[in-house]
């Protein structure tokens, strides 16, 4: 999977995923360390437990063949004794046995080579035998074969948990990836979107351009549209979280029908149709936020409508309903339309905060809003304000 990471994403990629594979490298560690650890004690006290009861059997044996006048039955003991072993006599001498190496008789358990070595006094010169010599020959290859079956295990173990680590670290970069992306279109959009009034003043204002009727509305209509840019940044990015909204008991049909004059000269650019019933409704809302929600939902029914479209508005029974004629909404898109910066179609301009802005509003003060479309056909608002 390829991430595309400005250098800052990287670094901080880089040092989660370094942060992250250090520490499960120190405790995987760790924890095999343990295991090896006690896995290679428990292999030691068995061989070992093993070996003295093959040391005591041969004793009981051989103790057993002296008071009963019988003399050491090497076959006997072979049947039993799994390990090399000799038998010594008082000087240190050996009776019979398969070790050949020289062993201090005086040690208990000893360590020679690879391999451990048991001494057992416990026949006390019965038969000539004063001490059973057991050496086991298994103990190394154990340690050897547990060895490599955890160094295979820890790299398996830590290559996945690296696979993990690099999938959690995408994971954790993706958002700021996003936000970083959505932040760079939306300053090309905003500078797009501020760019094309600007060039339609500048155009009407010029040295040869003549102040016409059409100039004059041309500057009104741009001037209009930076402004509501403006407001619009302002909400979202500079407003004061502590100044509190001026709360009061409004008249929303008349708010409506003030603004619609607003937008006379914008839906007169497209040759739209503005119908709009109303019947006087109170709502207790800031005037401001209000305005705010109703221009965004017009401004997108004008920006996506076709020319010489419809725009029904009715305000009746506490329901604000906005319908227009436009180009739709795409079923699988209409849950994403209110994210920040989210922009269902590329057709028009906009920068994806209107939407936003609206939810926002809505769900400040509890209205409730619906959404239907169907592409090509048009898209319907629908705001409920509760009693």
């Amino acid at each position: 999977m390829v991430i595309d990471l400005t250098r800052s994403e990287r670094v901080t990629f880089r040092k989660f995923l370094g942060l992250y594979l250090g520490s499960s490298l120190i405790l995987l560690s760790i924890i095999f360390f343990l295991f090896y650890k006690m896995e290679s004690r428990l292999q030691y006290d068995l061989i070992t437990s093993n070996m003295q009861n093959v040391a005591s059997k041969v004793s009981s044996t051989i103790i057993y063949a002296h008071l009963s006048g019988l003399s050491i039955n090497t076959a006997k003991m072979a049947n039993f004794i799994k390990y090399d072993y000799a038998l010594y006599d008082k000087q240190h001498r050996k009776l019979i046995g398969n070790i050949r190496d020289k062993i201090d008789l005086s040690k208990k358990l000893q360590k020679i080579d690879d391999s451990y070595v048991l001494v057992d006094s416990t026949p006390r010169g019965h038969l000539g035998v004063h001490h059973i010599v057991i050496r086991e020959n298994i103990y190394h290859d154990i340690i050897v074969d547990l060895t490599e079956r955890l160094v295979f295990s820890f790299f398996l173990i830590y290559s996945t948990i690296a696979v993990v680590g690099y999938y959690l670290a995408s994971l954790f970069i993706s958002p700021i990836i996003n936000e970083r992306k959505k932040l760079n279109n939306f300053i090309k959009d905003t500078t797009h979107e501020l760019n094309t009034p600007i060039t339609a003043i500048l155009m009407s204002t010029g040295k040869d351009a003549p102040l016409t009727q059409k100039n004059l509305q041309r500057i009104n209509l741009s001037a209009k549209r930076i402004s509501e840019i403006y407001k619009d940044l302002v909400y979202l990015f500079l407003q004061d979280a502590s100044k509190k909204p001026a709360i009061e008991n409004l008249q929303l049909d008349e708010i409506i029908k003030n603004q619609l004059d607003y937008f006379d000269s914008f839906a007169q650019k497209k040759r739209l149709k503005i119908t709009a019933s109303t019947e006087p409704t109170m709502f207790k809302i800031d005037k401001e936020n209000f305005t705010r929600l109703f221009n965004n939902l017009i401004s997108n029914a004008i920006k996506y409508n076709k020319i010489e479209g419809n725009i029904d508005i009715s305000l009746k029974n506490r329901v604000l309903t906005i319908k227009d004629t436009g180009i739709g909404i795409k079923k699988d898109r209409i849950k994403d339309i209110f994210s920040r910066y989210y922009r269902a179609t590329k057709e028009q301009g906009g920068f994806g905060i209107g939407l936003n802005i609206v939810y926002h509003i809505c769900k400040t003060y509890d209205i409730k809003i619906e959404v239907e479309s169907e592409e090509n056909i048009g898209t319907t608002f629908r705001l409920t304000f509760k009693d």
